[in-house]
C-alpha cells in the first residue's frame, strides 16, 4: 500500500502512538485503536494487514522530505 493511500484517521492514530512511544507513556487503549483499524483495512488478509502497517508507520515514523 503507497503511503499517499492511507486514510487520515489511521495516520492520526499513528501519529498519537508514536508520540506516546517517544514519551515512553503509550496506553493500550491508543495501541488497540491502532491495530482495530489496521485489522478493519486489511478486511481478513494478513498479507494487506502487515502492507498497511507497514506503510502507515513509514508515512509517520520516517516520513519523506516535503511528505510528512
Amino acid at each position: 500500500m503507497a503511503t499517499d493511500d492511507l486514510p487520515d484517521d489511521l495516520i492520526a492514530l499513528e501519529r498519537a502512538a508514536w508520540t506516546q512511544i517517544q514519551e515512553n507513556r503509550l496506553t493500550v487503549e491508543t495501541a488497540e485503536a491502532v491495530r482495530a483499524r489496521i485489522l478493519e483495512l486489511a478486511d481478513g488478509n494478513p498479507q494487506r494487514r502487515l502492507e498497511i502497517e507497514e506503510a502507515v508507520k513509514k508515512k509517520v515514523r520516517h516520513p519523506e522530505p516535503g511528505n510528512g
